[in-house]
């Protein structure tokens, strides 16, 4: 029990030296990258090997098989799903967009001291395309917002 504070500190310091030589040790013993720098022959066998095993054992076929039965018939179903939840989606960003428009706007006609108009029905005009651009007009098909067409 005679030991010293630097003997206890040089013998923690001597364990610390091991335990990172030998976990270097590990760490090079389990990268798979240099196993296959050091040994590509072996390697590439072994991989061969188990291909061909896995091959023969039918197992990718069989795998495939259990696929297709399982989802036979889900298609349909998965994509009418998910057509609804893009369509839910969309219209509610289009209305989250047209409410920061619609804000924007109100912004600017303070700003400027326009008058912001009476309360209407509608939160925004039908937009009607014509020969220069888009008005305001009695229509509200989407169609007819494609430039240079008039209807």
């Amino acid at each position: 029990m005679a030991e010293t504070t630097a003997d206890v500190r040089r013998d923690i310091e001597q364990t610390r030296e091991r335990m990172s030589t030998t976990l270097t040790e590990l760490e090079q013993r389990l990268n798979v990258m240099q196993v296959v720098r050091d040994h590509p022959w072996p390697v590439l066998a072994l991989a061969f090997g188990a291909g061909l095993a896995l091959s023969a054992s039918g197992s990718d076929t069989k795998a495939a098989v259990a696929t297709l039965a399982a989802t036979k018939g889900s298609r349909s179903k998965i994509g009418g799903a998910l057509d609804e939840i893009v369509a839910n989606l969309m219209t509610g960003v289009h209305g989250a967009l047209q409410d920061r428009i619609d804000g924007w706007v109100g912004e600017l006609k303070s700003a400027i001291g326009a008058p912001h108009g009476g309360a209407s029905t509608s939160r925004r005009p039908n937009m009607v395309a014509t020969s220069g651009g888009y008005g305001t007009g009695p229509t509200s098909d989407v169609s007819s917002m494609q430039p240079g067409r008039a209807d």
